[in-house]
C-alpha cells in the first residue's frame, strides 16, 4: 500500500472492497447473457462505430422492452440506425434486427431446450471463475498479512484470527455468486 503502516482491518477492508467489485463485474456477465427475454442489459454495451468512435450502445439510443421478447432501440441521431444495425449483427447475440428507419426492434425467439442448457453450463463457468476470482483476493489478503508477520507488524495469533476473519468474508461472498448463479440459471431453464 503506502508508506504509512497498514493495518489488519485495511488489509480485510480492501479485500471487501476488491470482493465487491468482482461481484458487481460478475452481476454485469451473467446480465449479459442472453435468456428467453428481452432486456436492455444485453445490448447497452454493444460498441457502436459512431462517426469513428467506438461507442457503448446506451449512450447514443434509448433502449427499452416494450413486451417480454422484444427490445426497442432508438437512437438519438438517425445517422447511428446502419451503426447499431452492424454492431448488433457482429455481437454474438444472435438476432436479427430489424430497422424502419426510425428505430430497430429486436425480436428474441424462444431458446431451444438444448441452447437453454448450453446457457447453463455457460454460467456455471462464470460463477466457477468468479469463485476463482474472489479466492484470490483472499490469497492476497493472506500473502499480505503473512508479510506484516514477518515484518513483526503483527503476531502469529493476529495473522491467524485476521485469515480466519478473511475466510468468513470470502464464504459471504461466494454465497452471493452462487445466488445469482442459480438465479440466472432459473431463469434461463424456464420456459
Amino acid at each position: 500500500m503506502s508508506e504509512e503502516q497498514t493495518t489488519i482491518p485495511d488489509v480485510i477492508s480492501d479485500a471487501e472492497s476488491r470482493m465487491k467489485k468482482a461481484i458487481d463485474a460478475e452481476q454485469r456477465e451473467l446480465s449479459m447473457l442472453r435468456t428467453g427475454r428481452a432486456s436492455p442489459a444485453l445490448v447497452e454495451h454493444l460498441q457502436v462505430d459512431y462517426y469513428g468512435i467506438p461507442t457503448p450502445l446506451g449512450q447514443i439510443a434509448t433502449v427499452s422492452v416494450p413486451e417480454a421478447r422484444l427490445l426497442v432501440i432508438q437512437p438519438w441521431d438517425k445517422q447511428a440506425l446502419g451503426g447499431i444495425e452492424k454492431a448488433i449483427q457482429k455481437s454474438d447475440l444472435g438476432l436479427n434486427p430489424n430497422n424502419d428507419g426510425v428505430i430497430i426492434r429486436l425480436v428474441f425467439p424462444h431458446l431451444t431446450q438444448e441452447r437453454r442448457q448450453d446457457l447453463a453450463k455457460t454460467v456455471k463457468k462464470r460463477v466457477e471463475d468468479g469463485k476463482v476470482a474472489l479466492r484470490n483476493i483472499r490469497r492476497d489478503g493472506v500473502e499480505t498479512l503473512r508479510a506484516m508477520e514477518k515484518r513483526k507488524e503483527i503476531s502469529e495469533d493476529e495473522q491467524k484470527r485476521a485469515a480466519d476473519q478473511l475466510q468468513k468474508v470470502l464464504d459471504s461472498y461466494i454465497a452471493k455468486v452462487e445466488q445469482q448463479g442459480k438465479a440466472k440459471e432459473a431463469e434461463l431453464l424456464e420456459v
